[in-house]
């Protein structure tokens, strides 16, 4: 039985993941954004272990989740699912003056990662849309491009993983592409079911078969992917550790 933090779990894919993760016998700290989306999900998943709160797009409220989450640990693995999609018109900052997109899905689950210790497993999630992102993303004076912004925040999560993959050998961190999935994220056209677009977070966080158990890679379906050439550029992932860690003022141990 392993213990495991799932971001995002009120809805959708995160919540689907401790569903898979309860019927599985393994325990389960849920995360949510406000109290009232907390006690939503205790009703939904009364299994849970704990659910902790903070919203990502505070990077004080992250760093109170990060000791709120520790404390719940420790952790045999951790799912960084919590995201938002690139659906905005216009350039929206957080109260940190972070465009939004990249401090939710990008600089939200690295300072998670800096502050918490480090558990035996870390499962980021990104999209096949990454292939189309920068890692270079949080260049305030480029037009604005919502879907452009979200490409650059998912492949800034695939050189994340595997940043961490290179730094921490004693972890396994890869990264997940769920497909385009049923949820409301992904809107009314998406083609995949949500339990599939859980199911290999699940399995490489608990699963205890050799190809579960692999590190620094790109998979979707249980099946190891050719990632944007961009994210296994060690150079563009200490370019991207050192803003990050410029962002939030806290460095990645080493």
């Amino acid at each position: 039985m392993s213990r495991v933090f799932v971001t995002g779990s009120t809805g959708g894919i995160g919540r689907e993941s401790a569903r898979q993760l309860l019927a599985a016998g393994h325990e389960v700290v849920a995360h949510a954004r406000s109290v009232d989306r907390a006690a939503h999900v205790r009703d939904v998943l009364p299994g849970l272990a704990d659910v902790v709160v903070g919203d990502l797009a505070s990077l004080a409220q992250t760093r109170e989740l990060a000791a709120a989450a520790t404390a719940a640990g420790p952790f045999d693995a951790v799912i960084h699912n919590a995201g938002v999609g690139g659906g905005a018109t216009e350039r929206m900052l957080t109260i940190d003056g972070i465009e939004r997109i990249f401090q939710i899905n990008t600089v939200a689950p690295y300072l998670l990662t800096a502050l918490m210790p480090r558990p035996g497993r870390l499962v980021y999630l990104t999209s096949g849309l990454q292939a189309q992102g920068h890692v270079e993303p949080d260049e305030m004076d480029w037009p604005w491009d919502g879907m452009q912004a979200y490409c650059d925040s998912k492949v800034c999560d695939v050189a994340l993983a595997f940043a961490v993959a290179r730094l921490w050998p004693d972890v396994l961190s890869t990264t997940v592409d769920p497909g385009w999935i049923k949820t409301t994220l992904g809107g009314p056209n998406a083609t995949d079911e949500v339990e599939d677009g859980a199911a290999t977070q699940v399995w490489l966080a608990t699963g205890d078969d050799d190809a579960a158990r692999v590190t620094g890679v790109y998979l979707k379906r249980f099946v190891a992917l050719q990632a944007n050439p961009q994210a296994s550029d060690v150079a563009l992932q200490d370019g991207l550790l050192a803003r990050l860690a410029e962002i939030t003022g806290v460095n990645l141990p080493r």
